[in-house]
């Protein structure tokens, strides 16, 4: 009987922290996005990051999960704001995923790339993938 295995990296905000510091971890959110190939940023329970994440694991991508509580999702909004957006013209929304350190998009973003067929050479590009 054959099985797929998926492992994923989750980082879950804490609440009584005053600084913005993932569960168990000493890294701010800037850190996560820089060194992860991949990370989806997103409200705990959302139904939409979780569609960008079975698609990423469709594809044989593991990615970072950064799931946040509602109480945190401002500070962790301005934080990503401050890691910037190219040209300035797209803001952060949630969900956000970002591909290679840089913000690639939400859930439409990444189906339209899939859809396209743009989505796995960008994985690949980055190291996300594979194969």
């Amino acid at each position: 009987m054959q099985g797929t295995i998926s492992c994923t990296r989750h980082y879950t905000m804490v609440p009584e922290t005053k600084s913005l510091r993932p569960q168990g971890n000493s890294e701010s959110v800037q850190t996560l996005v820089e060194e992860n190939a991949i990370i989806v940023i997103g409200r705990r329970g959302c139904c939409m990051c979780l569609v960008v994440k079975r698609l990423l694991f469709g594809l044989g991508v593991n990615p970072a999960v950064l799931e946040i509580d509602g109480d945190r999702e401002e500070e962790v909004m301005s934080e990503l704001e401050k890691i910037g957006v190219e040209g300035g013209r797209e803001t952060v929304t949630l969900p956000a995923v970002y591909i290679g350190g840089r913000l690639f998009g939400g859930l439409d973003k990444v189906m339209a790339a899939y859809i396209s067929g743009e989505l796995v050479p960008i994985l690949k590009d980055v190291g996300a993938l594979w194969l």
